[in-house]
């Protein structure tokens, strides 16, 4: 009797380790089918991705984190389908992830500000850009960082939640810009004809757009001049050579029609107490 009840609990062991294998190597099977599924996922959101011209810096970003997730789903799943208790192990998992979280809340802070900016896109490539308490070309535009090149050749890296959480001036996005100078002339000189030679010097540059049309107006009468400002607008590659030029132009025109440019005056009236006659 003893003998036949040895032989029934090896023969139940025998088919326990047996059940235990299969199981085991139907998991391994699963997990290995469910990482071959995340990965055609993944690559399937990233063709999707490129065909709808999403910013190439951000497509890799999201085709790993879309990877990662579906891991740790199928992970999740296998260990449950063999049985291992499922609900400590995601609290353990959300708990570590909220102390990574934590640690890396600067890191994670510029990522998301990243990816906002990519997505968003308030500038691009090649744009003269104020951020982040900087004025420059913007060079590259990472998940981390923003890189702009400032006027005198130097490269500022600013992080992207600098970026984000401030205001972004954005000089390019119209594609034209307002060129301004501002010129005083003399009281006694004709307002209007120095108006009309200034505005045939604009339209006559071509680098100076027709519409919107430039502008010559008086803007203030000051202590020593009649102040006119000059505004023309021009392509975005023309600014700056023309807003560098305009000064020069304007003193040459108003020098040819003979039209003053007074620089400031001061009238001083020096009053000479009488002097008290001396008596001996």
């Amino acid at each position: 009797m003893q003998e036949l009840l040895r032989r029934l609990d090896l023969l139940n062991l025998s088919h326990a380790s047996v059940h235990l294998g299969l199981r085991l190597l139907l998991g391994v099977v699963l997990f290995a089918l469910g990482l071959w599924l995340a990965a055609r996922a993944a690559n399937l959101m990233r063709r999707a991705l490129k065909r709808a011209r999403v910013e190439p810096t951000l497509i890799p970003f999201l085709r790993n984190s879309l990877y990662g997730a579906l891991i740790v789903l199928v992970a999740v799943s296998v260990l449950g389908f063999l049985g291992v208790p499922t609900a400590s192990l995601v609290t353990a998992v959300g708990a570590a992830g909220l102390a990574i979280g934590l640690a890396l809340q600067g890191s994670l802070s510029n990522l998301a500000w990243g990816v906002l900016l990519i997505l968003f896109r308030p500038f691009r490539t090649g744009d003269w850009v104020d951020a982040g308490g900087y004025s420059g070309s913007v060079e590259a535009i990472s998940l981390m960082h923003t890189t702009l090149v400032l006027a005198d050749n130097r490269v500022a890296v600013i992080p992207n939640a600098k970026v984000g959480a401030d205001v972004i001036v954005n000089y390019n996005r119209r594609g034209t810009r307002r060129a301004e100078v501002q010129v005083g002339i003399g009281y006694g000189d004709d307002v209007e004809r120095a108006l009309q030679v200034l505005r045939d010097m604009l339209t006559a540059d071509a680098r100076v757009l027709s519409d919107p049309a430039p502008t010559v107006y008086v803007a203030a009468l000051g202590d020593s001049s009649v102040n006119i400002t000059l505004w023309a607008w021009a392509q975005r590659a023309d600014w700056w050579p023309l807003q560098q030029d305009l000064p020069r132009r304007v003193k040459e025109t108003l020098d040819v029609a003979g039209i003053s440019m007074p620089f400031p005056q001061r009238e001083l009236l020096i009053r000479r107490a009488p002097v008290a006659s001396r008596t001996d």
